[in-house]
């Protein structure tokens, strides 16, 4: 997600939006753009791979996992040639990322530039490659505004080195742009009033728009509807920011352009539609498609703090945000210019530090089993190897406690169920609490008594789930697993299997080789959005 910054909000514009409103009576992954890794095509929906996960697939099996799910798209944050090679089989395009932290090298050498293109994209689609086609766009940092404003001096010069390092090598196809965070537009409600941050908008975003409109390349940023609806102390209706319908007299309404807004994600897309128009950046390619590099929900969050980081949630946007995608409806302002987007992310991140939702944004987890189930249908294969026909006996959230205990006991002692992993030192063991304990318990016995109807009743503190509630390490014995886990004797156990970049801080962590202080440092910076927000921008 970037550093996915966050925009402040201001109460007149909050008490604006709520009068308008009350006034105004997996997947085709490949076939569902006005903009694609190079701006045209069909529109598509792609997903994010970052590694900051525990028991992540190795590169080798992505290429079968990616496949099985219908994946044609995929967003990476770093060049790494394992990842690279891997993709090579499986089909895939990708966006390849350069790390903030590799942004003043290329931005002080043009030589560099080259020798990066050299080194990281030539033997991936250069003439010689046998994979001509796997590259489709360069990613130049990742919310530099926000992130590391201090690399923004260099960032266009990195771009336009990159750029033309690539001409050179005669793919000028390939195009380059950088992913930049929605805050950068200021009022985007209502949208035809919005504008980008002036102490950015000539210095630095009209001249790289200009860049992008003379490349052919998209306007690339990351939009996050949840965060928008979580700044804008319940003006913001839930229904809206998950593309739930809403009856007319809820609807966002633009009251300069009369337009009707039935869900945040369009009305931020045609923010920085009017952005665009306004600076009046023009180049020999003609307008500047928009590329959505990063957007989704999390599935769990701190439950105060975040109470809307649901997986009921995350499955109502993802999946809506799919079918919006695949209709091609365009926005309000732009209908049938449908932009193509990545789904953040593609398994969950759970070294990421921060806020609890910081490391559920994922559909799977790293062991390739799925967080929730998308309900996509007709989806063209999304979700192939379907697992609705699987179910799962889980402790119910709202048990009480103490019956939840007494049923592990008799779960794990009179039912005869294998509690062993769940005994401290196992894969099951973490998190070390009475649901969690008892979840594994509880579909152990269900899965030994075949889901017979009853078998996940437990004194009515069972609950069945098609949701699959492996995690981490941690396999639940109803699960069907791809390559990293064995069982030995009916027993559930984890091999403890090495990835193929085992030691490489580029596959480990998607943020670069950065450790310790300077990692924590950057996490800081990437909080610190005062440099490019103002206490109007509640969109962000």
């Amino acid at each position: 997600m970037g550093s996915r910054s966050r925009g402040g909000r201001h109460l007149l514009l909050l008490l604006l939006l709520h009068l308008l409103s009350l006034h105004s009576s997996l997947l085709p992954w490949a076939a569902v753009s006005a903009a694609g890794g190079g701006g045209s095509g069909d529109p598509y929906v792609g997903v994010t791979i970052g590694t900051a996960v525990t028991n992540l697939l190795s590169p080798s099996d992505l290429p079968e996992f990616l496949r099985a799910q219908r994946i044609t798209h995929v967003r990476l944050y770093d060049a790494d040639p394992r990842m690279l090679s891997a993709l090579a089989s499986s089909g895939a395009r990708a966006i390849v990322g350069v790390p903030n932290d590799e942004l003043l090298a290329l931005g002080s050498s043009p030589a560099t530039a080259s020798a990066w293109v050299a080194r990281r994209v030539l033997p991936y689609a250069g003439a010689n490659s046998s994979t001509p086609g796997l590259i489709a766009a360069i990613a130049v940092g990742d919310e530099v505004p926000t992130a590391l404003p201090s690399a923004l001096p260099v960032l266009l010069p990195a771009i336009q080195s990159l750029a033309a390092a690539l001409a050179a090598a005669n793919l000028s196809s390939i195009p380059v742009s950088t992913p930049l965070p929605f805050s950068v537009v200021l009022d985007p409600f209502p949208p035809s009033q919005a504008f980008f941050n002036q102490s950015l908008a000539k210095s630095f975003i009209l001249p790289l728009l200009s860049h992008l409109a003379n490349t052919s390349a998209p306007l690339m940023l990351n939009l996050y509807p949840y965060y928008s609806m979580m700044q804008s102390n319940g003006v913001i209706p839930l229904d809206n920011a998950l593309f739930k319908p809403l009856p007319p007299s809820l609807e966002m309404v633009d009251p300069n352009t009369l337009l009707h807004y039935t869900n945040v994600f369009d009305a931020m897309l045609d923010a920085v539609h009017v952005a665009v128009k306004n600076l009046n950046a023009t180049g020999g390619g003609g307008p500047v498609p928009v590329l959505v590099t990063e957007t989704g929900w999390p599935s769990y969050g701190d439950r105060r703090a975040e109470p809307y980081a649901t997986r009921d949630n995350a499955d109502a946007y993802n999946s809506n945000l799919i079918k919006h995608v695949n209709d091609k409806p365009g926005t309000p302002m732009r209908p049938g210019a449908q932009a193509s987007v990545y789904i953040y992310e593609l398994f969950n991140e759970d070294l990421r530090p921060g806020p609890v939702s910081e490391a559920n944004w994922g559909l799977f987890h790293g062991n390739g089993t799925p967080v929730y189930l998308l309900h996509v249908s007709g989806a063209g294969g999304f979700l192939a190897n379907d697992t609705t026909d699987r179910t799962f006996c889980i402790a119910s959230d709202d048990a009480d406690e103490k019956a939840v205990q007494a049923a592990m006991d008799w779960a794990c002692g009179p039912g005869r169920t294998d509690c062993t992993a769940i005994q401290p030192g196992q894969g099951c063991y973490e998190p070390n609490d009475v649901r969690s304990h008892a979840s594994f318990a509880f579909d152990s016995y269900y899965q030994s008594q075949g889901k017979a109807a009853g078998s996940c009743y437990f004194q009515g503190v069972g609950m069945v789930t098609t949701t699959d509630p492996s995690h981490d390490s941690c396999i639940f014995p109803g699960s069907k697993l791809l390559s990293n886990v064995t069982k030995s004797d009916g027993a559930n156990t984890t091999t403890a299997q090495t990835s193929d970049a085992e030691g490489s801080a580029i596959w480990r962590l998607r943020t670069g080789r950065e450790t310790g202080f300077l990692f924590i440092l950057r996490w800081l910076l990437s909080l610190s959005v005062v440099l490019i927000t103002t206490n109007s921008n509640f969109w962000t």
